[in-house]
């Protein structure tokens, strides 16, 4: 009986993790990093662009709420937990380190900076939303079914690359 248990934990120890692990928080991520978390499922994150409501609307990540630096704090305390994994982009690299100051300041522990912002975004082909990025948008992309279904399909197509 010993043997057949040897085999069994031998043959355990020579085979690969065949359990896939979401990838894990990094507080300084590469857009690659939140692509990855995104195409996991579930990842419990926010993503938060601190740029002008303007440039927000013009195009940001999809999903991406709008927080503007100077509310970002007292916004951010109202809707999150200090525990959220928190992503953030803004105009360049300083808003957002001032941001991700700002945040980890306030007691939030789990913020991360996404480097390169939505042009590094744009760059590892991660989805897109605006005036700018969609042109006109018609009723349907108002509609929240229509966006799952939108997001559905993309997470559909990132799978299958």
């Amino acid at each position: 009986m010993d043997n057949i248990s040897d085999t069994l934990q031998n043959a355990k120890d020579k085979m690969p993790n065949l359990t896939p692990t979401p990838p894990k928080f990094k507080e300084h991520s590469s857009a690659q990093d939140l692509k990855a978390r995104l195409e996991w499922g579930e990842p419990a994150l926010t993503i938060i662009d601190v740029r002008d409501r303007e440039a927000f609307n013009n195009g940001r990540i999809l999903g991406a709420i709008s927080m503007p630096l100077d509310t970002l704090v007292d916004r951010v305390r109202a809707a999150l937990e200090p525990v959220r994994d928190i992503y953030l982009y803004g105009a360049d690299e300083g808003q957002t380190a001032q941001a991700v100051s700002q945040l980890r300041t306030a007691g939030f522990r789990n913020v991360a900076e996404i480097k390169g912002g939505l042009e590094g975004w744009k760059a590892v082909g991660g989805p897109t939303e605006g005036i700018q990025e969609n042109g006109n948008l018609g009723a349907g992309e108002y509609n929240v079914i229509s966006r799952m279904a939108t997001q559905e399909r993309t997470q559909k197509a990132a799978k299958n690359q």
